[in-house]
């Protein structure tokens, strides 16, 4: 005698799937701003740091080669025997891709970033 059984297959319905995706979305939503923001702050204390290296080798160049208030550096060229180089052997750029560049000896700020109006801003405090 044959007897008719349904055969049920495992799995997830259309419906458990939306709220998995919608659960995975809410969180994406919540992550990525937080994500932006400590990327950005990240990168404006890496250029702010920079610059502080920046700062202590201009005032080591000056001091050891005697310039007085308002010479003019030739950046990088100045620099580059005063402060660690990075791998590839120039002096370490701005990890936004903002540009250094350098004022006059006593002016203040000496250094600065072509990024220095963002939020979180890349200038020395």
């Amino acid at each position: 005698m044959k007897t008719n059984q349904t055969i049920r297959k495992a799995g997830f319905t259309l419906v458990e799937i939306m709220i998995v995706v919608a659960i995975i979305g809410l969180l994406a939503a919540i992550a990525i701003p937080n994500f932006v923001k400590a990327r950005a702050q990240s990168q404006a204390n890496a250029c702010i740091n920079n610059l502080r290296q920046l700062d202590s080798a201009a005032n080591e160049f000056a001091l050891e080669r005697g310039k007085s208030t308002g010479y003019s550096f030739n950046y990088p060229t100045d620099m580059t025997p005063y402060i660690k180089l990075n791998s590839a052997g120039s002096i370490p750029p701005c990890p936004a891709g903002g540009t250094y560049s350098m004022a006059n000896l006593g002016t203040l700020p000496q250094e600065s970033c072509t990024l220095s109006t963002l939020t979180p801003s890349h200038r020395l405090p």
